[in-house]
């Protein structure tokens, strides 16, 4: 059976990701920092008789990240990363001028340099794998100055560049960043409280993006999730 390692999996596009590919036979190592979400994501999941590594932490943490590929060792191998968990910088989002730098440290850390600690953590094992491939969670904010969504956009700019290079330098693996889009989340919820989000979609909506990603693997790149539906 394939393996991935999907980060922040205990709900929104995460979840919705891991039980897509719950149902196509893949065995899961989930991270999440909720422990009781990932408990019952993970119960959710094995109701389709794959194998769930369920390991609640912080992708900040270097030992974390260490367990997280361990585990994913442990069922075989790895296929897949998705680098899922993102932090917003400031709850709600506020204007540079009044953006903590603890916060912007904080969303750097876990949208960059955890992504990219993982990455380096897993690189033998996807080297390894048949059809390895990464996934990295972008953003149109990494593209498009919006107002109060700088130190987030400014983080996911970030992922998109070391994901562009990674494709460069590891020309056997597949490395996606992938701008999901308008979302239904918590985490959107969280950067905009008073916003309406009542006619945005569900995660749930996007995951054929990602899942033709990995039935027709083109070469790396940037994608948006809506141009890879339009041909769905």
């Amino acid at each position: 059976m394939p393996v991935a390692i999907i980060t922040g999996a205990s709900k929104g596009l995460g979840r919705a990701l891991a039980v897509a590919l719950a149902r196509r036979g893949w065995d899961l190592v989930l991270d999440a920092r909720s422990g009781p979400g990932l408990r019952d994501a993970a119960e959710e999941l094995e109701k389709y008789g794959t194998r769930v590594a369920a390991l609640p932490g912080d992708v900040a943490d270097a030992g974390h990240r260490a367990d997280l590929v361990r585990a994913a060792r442990g069922f075989g191998g790895l296929d897949l990363l998705v680098n899922n968990a993102s932090a917003l910088g400031a709850e709600p989002l506020v204007r540079l001028d009044a953006l903590p730098l603890e916060g912007l440290r904080r969303a750097l850390e876990v949208n960059v340099v955890a992504a990219l600690g993982l990455a380096q953590e897993a690189l033998p094992l996807l080297r390894e794998a048949a059809a390895g491939a990464v996934v990295a969670l972008s953003s149109d904010a990494s593209v498009e100055a919006y107002e109060t969504w700088g130190g987030y956009g400014a983080s996911k700019a970030a992922l998109d560049h070391l994901s562009a290079v990674l494709a460069v330098e590891e020309p056997g693996l597949r490395v996606w960043a992938v701008d999901p889009g308008d979302m239904r989340t918590d985490l959107y919820r969280s950067a905009v409280p008073l916003d309406d989000d009542s006619d945005r979609p569900l995660p749930e909506s996007v995951v054929p993006a990602f899942l033709r990603l990995l039935d027709e693997r083109p070469d790396s790149g940037r994608f948006a999730a809506s141009s890879l539906m339009e041909a769905l």
